[in-house]
């Protein structure tokens, strides 16, 4: 395969493997500018505040639950109530992971897609076996 005729900022040819017809690697193709931009302004949100979130709800719920565990054990608290509250407490933990399954399916669906679209942009058919 033809390696890419681009010059590092260090001066040094770019090592990389040219795509296709092009003379560049992805990195460097002056066409795949505004898709490199695109994806690096997704890059940062990886992670995003929702998965942030849901991150900071379980240590919140777990010591909730650990509270209604001492207050019961304590006899502050009756214990027909805290089971119903534990239930509910558990119904949340799996929506939350519900959540979680379904924003990690989307990320992995939306990855699929690129790198689909890149395969099929380099001449490649989308599948896989060769």
């Amino acid at each position: 395969m033809a390696k890419c005729t681009a010059i590092t900022s260090g001066g040094t040819r770019c090592k990389g493997e040219a795509n296709g017809s092009s003379d560049y690697c992805y990195a460097h193709d002056p066409d795949r500018a505004e898709e490199r931009r695109r994806n690096a302004s997704k890059g940062g949100s990886k992670a995003g505040r929702g998965r942030a979130r849901l991150s900071s709800e379980i240590p919140a719920i777990k010591s909730r639950i650990l509270t209604l565990a001492d207050e019961v054990l304590e006899g502050e608290r009756d214990k027909g109530a805290a089971a119903v509250a534990g239930q509910l407490f558990n119904t949340v933990l799996r929506a939350i992971e519900a959540e979680r399954r379904l924003k990690e399916t989307e990320d992995l669906e939306r990855r699929l897609d690129a790198l689909e679209k890149r395969q099929e942009t380099n001449g490649g058919s989308k599948s896989w076996a060769r």
